[in-house]
């Protein structure tokens, strides 16, 4: 589900006071709209019954990132923004079509649940991944300068509370890409503990890219 990624923040301070988005990009932002909006679809009652925190939890998901979305909107040059608002559309296409498909072709819950159930835990095991580029250069130049420890740590804690929710009762669909989060954030937290004493935080790590860093401060749906 949709986590309130504090380490957000200071990526969107810096394109406010830069007035500008640099080499940062929204990819992870533009893809988390269509992810918590097809966890809002799976959460209604037509769906997925019964998912009253599905969806109010991830509705502000969608919230947030459309205002992050719309930022880089407003400082990116034409090319980029162009980019931003086909990939947008797509996405609106994208989600029409399976809203249209899946209340046309589907009766009853239980196979509407399915469809976008799967859907979903594709989307979110995408999420979860993204953080592997900075893993990777977290391993490479022995540092976790720019993989924040609380914003691992509440990778972690969001995976494992969606975990437990998705058992009680049990819910696959919500199960399995947690349950994958839930690793991702383990695996982040010991690299911070391995990697902690070597990092030299005074020294600038040029070949990590702002785009890459930014991958792993992403908000993510379940």
């Amino acid at each position: 589900m949709f986590e309130f990624g504090h380490g957000l923040r200071p990526t969107f301070i810096n394109i406010w006071k830069a007035k500008s988005v640099e080499e940062y990009k929204p990819d992870p932002y533009v893809a988390t709209i269509l992810n918590c909006a097809m966890w809002v679809f799976y959460g209604l009652p037509i769906v997925h019954p019964d998912s009253l925190l599905v969806i109010t939890i991830n509705g502000t998901g969608f919230v947030i990132e459309v205002i992050y979305v719309t930022i880089f909107l407003l400082y990116s040059d034409w090319p980029k923004r162009r980019k931003i608002i086909i990939a947008l559309f797509v996405e609106f296409l994208f989600l029409a079509i399976v809203v249209f498909v899946t209340l046309t072709f589907l009766h009853g819950t239980k196979q509407r649940s399915m469809l976008i159930g799967i859907l979903c835990i594709i989307f979110n095991i995408v999420m979860y991944t993204a953080p592997l580029t900075v893993m990777r250069k977290v391993i490479t130049t022995k540092s976790v300068k720019y993989m924040p420890f609380f914003l691992s740590l509440a990778n972690f804690a969001n995976g494992v509370n969606w975990f437990i929710y998705a058992l009680l009762p049990l819910d696959p669909y919500i199960l399995i890409p947690n349950g994958l989060g839930t690793l991702s954030g383990l695996v982040q937290l010991i690299l911070y503990a391995t990697y902690y004493r070597t990092t030299k935080w005074d020294e600038d790590t040029s070949d990590v890219k702002p785009s890459e860093v930014q991958l792993s401060g992403s908000a993510r749906n379940t």
